[in-house]
């Protein structure tokens, strides 16, 4: 940690040297790089980079949103730039762009979730087969989110090229996929398989895992929508999987009726009951969701388990158990306590419906709060970072960030970490344009001095942001903050942002209209003389601004005001700079402003 200019300690210490050399090498491809017959690019002179730095050159990319076809041509060069354990995540790469690019690496990892660009399972899993070396190599593969057109994983003459020619595998990840009972019956015949993840998918029995049971030591079975099996079919596969360690059997059951027909809760319920020589190595349990666990289910079973180390119970009513709290090394994620909210965050971050749920219960625990908790508001932040598109989440999370840096308490926290979060909070409110209490939650957190002033983010696209709200919303308190928030931004912009936020007529029009409503009753209050302020530095020196605020009749309306309240000083101050700015921005000679000069003479 190093200290900031305040003296208190910065949310991260200065970057690696290798960090930024692969962040400037991100930023120069074009210039290192020469264009191949296709299109793609291809280092024009590559030295022979250590195997982990090529691999974080690849993860910089991709982080960086710059990994496509063209750009992954780079890493034809096996030779040069050898990658061990690759990702695409989320990236728009081709089947051809993948064939080329990375199945000749000798891969022993592959993240290719969400991946666009019309790669399927299908193609992943048959290009890696193609290349020897990865069918003896690749231990980790995700491919979370992908259509597995299982149908296309069959070779000619029917030769099988699926999930089980990749022997080596220990990790598999298929969550959010088109999985079937079919393709789970291949993956369960890896010989080596210790990690599963089959969440949302289509699977609707977990029989095959009997295939895998003196291996499988982790399973991930989280909101199996289709699962179609009686309890005692569950408990008793549950029942032979020997080696597991961790199994998560969570389901989204929060908007959803209590009735189900798959047998999940009374099997959650019987294995909670039951002897401790089921699933006797087990040491983390996640049944959150679940709605029919009683308390007496989950003392029995923690009373059982002297191993046990994490147990999931948001949203089951059973988290405050007595148990649980003579337990001093077992984790809980739920509602209980501050403790176990916080522990709920981090580990569903990325579970849209537990991730609004752990919100709920935080918001509840920080209002009023008196200390700063950057812990809190970091992993908060998180959670609107993981679900950009939620408007759940986004809708409670706002509101636990006013509660978080209300006050005094953002001065205590991390700079960076306000940095991130009021980005955060700006790409909320262009996302949720229209959801009025989403952006009356980010106007109530951004309206603070200290943030406003002191703590670095876009203040150009939070002014326009801002003002849009302002055109909709007439409610006085609200009208009040917005208003001062607007000053205060326009008095933080550049000469160049300044001059481009005052050619926008509409912004000119919507301030002129606070000062006219103010002068019509006769009102001098904060806010009448904020939306003079934000006038003033708008036209300061901007002829553009100038003109515009001549043409929208600023000059006739503030005769109207000067004689309305003439002896107070600070609103003459502010309509005196203006008008004398005005006029001579907009050159002397100008026509259309000598009718005007009449008003200087009269003052």
């Amino acid at each position: 940690k190093i200290k900031d200019q305040t003296g208190r300690e910065s949310e991260t210490g200065p970057q690696a040297l290798c960090d930024l050399c692969l962040s400037q090498v991100c930023c120069s491809l074009d210039t290192l790089c020469s264009t191949q017959t296709d299109g793609s690019m291809c280092l024009s002179w590559a030295p022979l980079l250590p195997q982990e730095m090529a691999d974080q050159l690849l993860h910089k990319m991709a982080a960086r949103g710059i990994l496509n076809d063209t750009t992954v041509g780079i890493f034809r060069n096996c030779r040069e730039l050898r990658l061990r354990r690759a990702t695409i995540r989320c990236c728009p790469v081709s089947l051809k762009a993948f064939l080329l690019a990375l199945c000749p690496h000798r891969l022993q990892e592959l993240d290719a979730s969400w991946v666009s660009g019309g790669l399927t399972g299908a193609n992943i899993i048959s290009g890696l087969a193609s290349n020897p070396e990865c069918r003896s190599s690749l231990q980790r593969l995700s491919l979370d989110g992908l259509n597995l057109a299982w149908e296309s994983l069959w070779g000619d003459g029917g030769t099988h090229v699926g999930f089980s020619s990749l022997q080596a595998l220990r990790k598999l990840s298929l969550a959010n996929t088109d999985l079937t009972d079919n393709v789970l019956e291949d993956v369960c015949s890896l010989p080596q398989l210790e990690s599963l993840d089959i969440s949302c998918s289509a699977v609707s029995k977990l029989t095959p895992l009997l295939d895998c049971k003196n291996t499988l030591r982790s399973l991930i079975a989280h909101h199996l929508r289709q699962l179609d099996m009686p309890p005692a079919g569950l408990l008793f596969v549950f029942s032979q999987l020997h080696a597991l360690r961790h199994l998560d059997f969570s389901d989204d059951h929060l908007t959803l009726d209590d009735s189900d027909g798959s047998g999940g809760d009374e099997a959650t319920r019987q294995l909670l009951e039951g002897s401790p020589d089921v699933l006797p190595s087990l040491v983390s349990l996640d049944i959150s969701g679940w709605k029919r666990i009683t308390e007496a289910a989950v003392r029995a079973f923690v009373e059982s388990r002297s191993g046990l180390v994490f147990l999931g119970l948001l949203a089951t009513g059973t988290s405050s158990c007595d148990v649980l709290c003579t337990q001093k090394n077992l984790k809980v994620a739920g509602e209980a306590n501050e403790d176990q909210v916080c522990e709920a965050l981090r580990r569903y971050r990325g579970r849209e419906c537990f991730t609004r749920e752990a919100l709920v219960h935080l918001n509840n625990l920080v209002s009023g709060i008196d200390k700063p908790r950057p812990d809190m508001l970091k992993l908060v932040l998180s959670g609107m970072q993981s679900h950009p598109n939620s408007l759940h989440v986004h809708l409670v999370a706002t509101a636990c960030v006013f509660n978080l840096t209300t006050q005094d308490l953002a001065q205590a926290l991390p700079v960076g970490l306000l940095s991130s979060t009021v980005t955060q909070l700006l790409y909320t409110m262009k996302t949720f344009p229209g959801h009025q209490q989403v952006q009356k939650n980010c106007l109530l957190a951004l309206c603070s001095d200290y943030i406003l002033e002191d703590v670095p983010f876009d203040k150009y696209l939070a002014a326009r942001l801002v003002i849009n709200w302002l055109s909709s919303h007439e409610d006085p308190t609200l009208q009040r903050m917005t208003v001062a928030v607007i000053s205060l931004l326009v008095a933080k912009l550049s000469p160049k942002e300044a001059a481009q936020l005052g050619t926008d007529v509409s912004i000119m029009k919507q301030l002129l209209a606070v000062v006219q409503q103010k002068a019509m009753v006769g009102v001098l209050d904060s806010t009448l003389k904020f939306a003079l302020s934000a006038l003033w530095n708008l036209t300061d020196e901007m002829p553009t601004a100038a003109r515009n605020f001549i043409e929208c009749q600023g000059l006739e309306l503030y005769e109207e005001v000067l004689e309305s309240y003439y002896g107070e000083p600070s609103v003459q101050q502010k309509l005196l700079g203006l008008m004398v700015g005005s006029v001579c921005a907009c050159c002397y000679d100008c026509v259309s402003c000598l009718p005007q000069y009449w008003i200087f003479t009269s003052v």
